[in-house]
């Protein structure tokens, strides 16, 4: 059907912009691993330090003859761990126009949204250095007035209960030296038990295992999952295993985006720490010129309260 002759149309005129006043981002902004962890500790110095003990292994043979003189043995000392504060930073810059005169899409401040944006991206940032960068780990670096400090990364401390591939080797567990990678494989299920049974052994209980979205569906797919395979709605088949049940406890499995890839973590939440020497926190940057200036700050480091409570499966595959 043919437009009405003489019609004014949307074409033939100016009209006011239809423009949402709601923006659209889908960038994640979870961090897991730093909402699963300790966040009671308080970190003193820019080289935050703590102990780790345990007991001498269990005897058989503890028997003694009666009225025998004592014969003691020398005990074992504390082991000295620590890694070092790192300090991150972000920083949100509006100028006079668009924070004072300008309407934004929004309808508020721009300053106060960049804030907060930044806010979630630092903490993104601080998930990324504690679980994600390079699969070896990140080395910790003491820095000078050149260099910035920087924490070893959990996997730089991990020993005990590691399975790596062909090639792979441990770091050396103090936070400064890195794993040397081996030859990717899939993950699967025996490899999951191995590293529970000797966190097991070591006296460690894990309950969470992060994973990538590769591993994740590795994981669903685990032949021990057949049987949990539950009908959640008429015509539906939930075929996701969000809480692995094995010999040695229960892990429940997370899937992370900042986890790297090649590597399954288990740990255990009570002996894994974020140790703060400044908490997050926006400060006013001086004015120079026409604009305003906030910088975002937080100086903070890992503190692995002791290795053998945790597992690490890496070179697979995810």
């Amino acid at each position: 059907m043919a437009q009405a002759v003489g019609a004014l149309s949307t074409y033939d005129t100016v009209n006011r912009e239809d423009l949402s006043d709601l923006i659209f981002d889908v960038s994640p902004t979870e961090t897991l691993f730093l909402n699963a962890i300790r966040k009671d500790i308080k970190a003193k110095a820019v080289n935050h330090e703590w102990t780790v003990d345990a007991l001498a292994a269990a005897v058989a043979d503890n028997a003694a003859i009666e009225g025998a003189d004592a014969s003691p043995v020398a005990g074992s000392g504390l082991t000295r761990m620590g890694n070092y504060t790192q300090i991150l930073t972000k920083h949100a810059v509006v100028t006079g126009t668009q924070e004072n005169g300008v309407q934004t899409v929004s309808g508020k401040k721009e300053l106060a949204r960049q804030v907060a944006k930044k806010m979630a991206e630092i903490k993104r940032d601080l998930e990324e250095s504690c679980i994600g960068g390079a699969a070896v780990g990140i080395a910790k670096v003491g820095g000078d007035d050149s260099t910035a400090r920087r924490f070893g990364s959990i996997y730089t401390y991990l020993t005990s209960n590691v399975s790596v591939g062909a090639g792979g080797a441990v770091a050396a567990g103090n936070g400064a030296g890195l794993m040397t990678a081996g030859t990717d494989r899939d993950l699967t299920e025996a490899l999951v038990k191995t590293v529970a049974q000797s966190c097991y052994d070591n006296g460690g209980d894990p309950s969470l295992m992060f994973v990538s979205s590769t591993n994740k569906i590795a994981v669903s797919g685990f032949a021990g999952a057949g049987t949990r395979f539950t009908t959640v709605d008429k015509g539906k088949l939930d075929e996701s295993v969000d809480v692995y049940k094995h010999d040695f406890g229960t892990l429940a499995v997370t899937m992370s985006r900042n986890i790297v890839g090649d590597n399954v973590l288990l740990i255990d939440p009570e002996y894994v720490g974020l140790a703060e020497l400044r908490p997050l926190f926006a400060e006013d940057l001086g004015k120079t010129g026409d604009s305003f200036k906030k910088q975002l700050i937080w100086e903070a480091t890992l503190q692995v309260s002791n290795e053998k409570a945790h597992g690490l499966i890496a070179d697979t595959n995810g």
